[in-house]
């Protein structure tokens, strides 16, 4: 209590703005920022980092990828078994266009849904 008393704001406030720039300096002494060996571990976990990133990126491509043929396929086998059904009141040309045409079409809603999930 007697020491406050003999120092006034200012000298108290120099004071503490020191404490804290000799404190922040010391940390930077120890964070070791310019040390070779903290650089090469950072860059070995970017490296991995970018490495998981693409493991993932390739496993979502692959992924969409065999979504979309296994609906192609689906579509496929339906409109194979619906033209069986309606084989006999149309033509086998008209029966075969139209199967072609539910195939691309529900390939590419499997298509569409598959990139949408990816996001």
């Amino acid at each position: 209590m007697d020491n406050s008393k003999r120092t006034n704001f200012d000298d108290r406030l120099s004071a503490a703005a020191s404490a804290k720039k000799a404190e922040l300096e010391n940390f930077r002494a120890r964070s070791g920022t310019n040390d070779p060996a903290i650089a090469e571990r950072q860059a070995a976990r970017q490296a991995i980092s970018l490495a998981r990133d693409a493991r993932i990126a390739e496993r979502n491509a692959s992924r969409v990828v065999r979504l979309a043929r296994e609906a192609g396929e689906k579509a496929a086998r339906d409109a194979a078994a619906e033209a069986e059904e309606a084989a006999p009141g149309m033509a086998a040309d008209d029966v075969a266009l139209q199967a072609e045409r539910k195939a691309a079409r529900d390939a590419r809603h499997a298509a569409c849904q598959a990139r949408s999930r990816k996001r």
